[in-house]
Order: C-alpha cells, then sequence, then structure tokens
C-alpha cells in the first residue's frame, strides 16, 4: 500500500520549513508537487511549504494551494503563502529562490541585472532578518550566480556564507545525459562530469575526470574521454549542446525548462542536505575560495562533494591548458556581472 512507504505519526521527524519563491510561476509550480511528494528530502521527511510570489499573482498563488490541499500529500504538514517577502521567509530552512525578473526582448544582460538585484536585495536582507540563521539559500533565477552573490551581500554577515549557493545541477544532468545518449547507456552510470563556472552560456562542461561504470563490461570503469573516443566531439558539440540547451529548448517549447529545472533543484537540496555516495562529484555553484585560481568573491560552480548537511570543493584535480581557457573565460563574465550587479547596488544606497 503506497502510504505505507511514508513515516506514521509517531515515528516523524521535525518539518523542514521550503521556501519556494515564484510559487506560482512554471518552475514552482512543478518543483512545490515535487517537494511535498518527498522529491527533495526523501519520504520520511515532513513538510511544511513557504510560498511566495508578487501581487499580481496572488490569485494564481491561491490556486497552487488549493491543488496542494488537493494533493494530499502525506508529508504536507502546512503550507503558508504571502506576496510579502518577510512573511513568506519567516523561519525557513530551505530557500529556493526561483522568482526573478525575466529576460524580454531587447533587453541586455546589465539591463535584467538592475532589475533583479532590487528583488534579490530585498530577499537576501530579509533573510537575515526573519529566517533561520543557518538557512540554506538555493538562487535559481537568472542570472543565478549573480544573483547569489546580490543575496549574500545583501545578508550583511548574518548568514554563513557558504550557505548561498546558485543552480548549475540542470547543467551537470544534462551533461550527463549527453554523455549517456552518446554511448547508449543509462545515465545512472555515466559519474563525476564537472560543470565549472557560470549557468549562462560560457558554463564549462568538463569530462576530464568522468568515467562510466559497468562499460563496455560489468566492471569496468572506463573514462568518459576514453569510452567515447571522440576528442573533437568532447571539445565541441558536447560542450556547445549542454551550454545552449536551455535555449534549444525554448525554442521547442517555447517555454523555459521546468520539469527538468525543477529535478535540479530536488537533487541540489537533496545531496547538500543528505550528502553524496563516496566518491561522487556533483556540481554546485559556490562561493569562490580560490580553489583552482578562481577569483575570490564570486558565485562560480565547481565540483563537490557533500557531507552532514556540507559541502567540499573537491581538491587536487589537475587543470589542462583547454579546461584552464574555458574556466577563465566563465571567471571573467562572472566578474564583469558582479561589477555590473556592485554599481546598482552603489547606486541604490
Amino acid at each position: 500500500f503506497f502510504l505505507s512507504h511514508y513515516i506514521t505519526m509517531s515515528e516523524e521527524k521535525k518539518p523542514i520549513r521550503v521556501l519556494v519563491t515564484g510559487a506560482a510561476g512554471q518552475i514552482g509550480y512543478s518543483l512545490v508537487f515535487t517537494i511535498a511528494r518527498g522529491g527533495m528530502f526523501g519520504l520520511d521527511q515532513p513538510i511544511i511549504l513557504h510560498l511566495l510570489d508578487i501581487p499580481p499573482c496572488e490569485k494564481a498563488l491561491h490556486g497552487v494551494v488549493m491543488e496542494l490541499d488537493d494533493s494530499a500529500s502525506p508529508l504536507l504538514r502546512g503550507v503558508i503563502a504571502s506576496v510579502d517577502v518577510e512573511e513568506g521567509l519567516k523561519d525557513i530552512d530551505v530557500a529556493v529562490l526561483v522568482g526573478a525578473f525575466p529576460r524580454r526582448e531587447g533587453m541586455e544582460r546589465k539591463d535584467l541585472l538592475e532589475k533583479n538585484c532590487a528583488i534579490f536585495k530585498q530577499q537576501g536582507a530579509a533573510l537575515a532578518k526573519v529566517a533561520s540563521n543557518n538557512v540554506k539559500v538555493l538562487v535559481v533565477g537568472n542570472p543565478a550566480n549573480t544573483n547569489s552573490l546580490i543575496a549574500l551581500t545583501s545578508a550583511n554577515g548574518k548568514i554563513p556564507k557558504e550557505n548561498f549557493t546558485a543552480l548549475t545541477r540542470l547543467d551537470h544532468n544534462r551533461a550527463r545525459s549527453q554523455i549517456a545518449k552518446k554511448l547508449g547507456v543509462a545515465v545512472q552510470q555515466v559519474h563525476n562530469v564537472v560543470i565549472w563556472g557560470n549557468h549562462s552560456s560560457t558554463q564549462y562542461p568538463d569530462v576530464s575526470y568522468g568515467y562510466v561504470e559497468d562499460f563496455p563490461n560489468k566492471g569496468d570503469k572506463t573514462p568518459v574521454t576514453t569510452a567515447v573516443n571522440d576528442l573533437e566531439w568532447l571539445q565541441g558539440e558536447f560542450i556547445t549542446t549542454v551550454q545552449k540547451r536551455g535555449a534549444a529548448i525554448i525554442d521547442a517549447r517555447k517555454l523555459s525548462s521546468a520539469g527538468s529545472a525543477a529535478q535540479a533543484i530536488c537533487d541540489h537540496m537533496r545531496d547538500w542536505v543528505l550528502g553524496t555516495e563516496e566518491g561522487e562529484y556533483v556540481s554546485m555553484a559556490v562561493p569562490s575560495d580560490g580553489s583552482y585560481d578562481v577569483p575570490e568573491g564570486l558565485i562560480y560552480s565547481f565540483p563537490v562533494s557533500c557531507k552532514d548537511g556540507s559541502y567540499s570543493i573537491i581538491q587536487g584535480l589537475e587543470i589542462s591548458e583547454f579546461s584552464r581557457g574555458k574556466m577563465d573565460a566563465t571567471a571573467k563574465e562572472l566578474q564583469d556581472e558582479k561589477e555590473t550587479a556592485f554599481a546598482f547596488l552603489e547606486d541604490k544606497n
């Protein structure tokens, strides 16, 4: 019986309060039901959902709440829906910041940064004021890396800086999937691909440390470069396919990635909180500590492992000349975004 997979009331854990901003939007709508049925923290973890959106979306937000009620999830212990930032963020343990100003036709990236500076400055300050002081923050709304940096800066040291992250797990999942398709294997056989840098078209999907399990024979662990045996593809079409996958989906659906983004968000948070398998790399955009000569003060995607609710950047990986050029290019873009965003923040102070 389905409910037997879930906890009984007598052994219940304390509920985790999870915020989703932009909750009435496309990604938010896909995400909240996945969280409610255990897709983020497992089938033994009760959840209280906090849903935040902007006032024009208030009616749609109430519709999402009605559907959550109707889903009758055994894990859902409450829903708080609001269009007031502080009310929505009060006492949360996990913040998934999906809502952001969308890029419109004719807008330059700096225009998008200016619009989002105000949103993430307000949310960063509100997190510091009313959320749990150890809240884990995942920024999804683009430009995600720099929006996360704005929120971190606006929290003014009240929340540990390592608690601010941005989503590159979707790119990581896309990279694994492309390798699996190329080889005709299951995606779970592909391990330790890496996304370096920005969640943008400058990101660098890197298979230098990746391997394929049980390929070509059971028990084998074959490096991805050996298994694929096509360096031109790996350094060309593979990279551009992953970099431009989001645009390709928009072209096909006339809407941005929602289901796959919701899955990647859950993957990111689950691994961060519950841990990764021994020896497994996942990609998270996190505050740079100078590893791999990436300048400090950026939110940059690195290979990480997770344990006991914390992540660690994988150290000691050899960086080729090809990789160095790609890693530096995406760092340069992030540095430029940071300078533009901080100029806007200073103008508003």
